[in-house]
């Protein structure tokens, strides 16, 4: 079982900025991607950004240019720096990890608990 522990949610006004940091637990489970996704009450959680372990990156449209997202592979972590923020970025902020685990070679994917962004007009 792999834990990932979100951090850096919290409230700010518009315009201003915070970053996430989500650590994965060690285990003898390679992560491939890791990526952020969000939810608001009410609708389905929906992609934010991925970064694949060769550096890879996509995100949603509606972020492109406020956001970036990093690893540190040798850490297991990923982080998301969100600048210029909306009211409507305002959702829980989950840390998504996709990878295999070596012995096994079975793959799946892990979740963190959520962390809050509330972002003020």
């Amino acid at each position: 079982q792999v834990q990932l522990v979100e951090s850096g949610g919290g409230l700010v006004q518009a315009g201003k900025s915070l970053r996430l940091s989500c650590a994965a637990s060690r285990s003898e489970f390679t992560i491939n991607d890791m990526g952020w996704y969000r939810q608001v009450p009410g609708k389905q959680r929906e992609f934010v950004a991925t970064i694949s372990r060769g550096g890879g990156i996509n995100y949603i449209e509606s972020v492109k240019g406020r956001f970036t997202i990093s690893r540190d592979n040798a850490k297991n972590a990923v982080f998301l720096q969100m600048n210029s923020l909306k009211p409507e970025d305002t959702a829980v902020y989950y840390c998504n990890a996709v990878g295999v685990y070596e012995r096994t070679g079975r793959g799946s994917t892990y979740w963190g608990q959520g962390t809050q962004v509330t972002v003020s007009s």
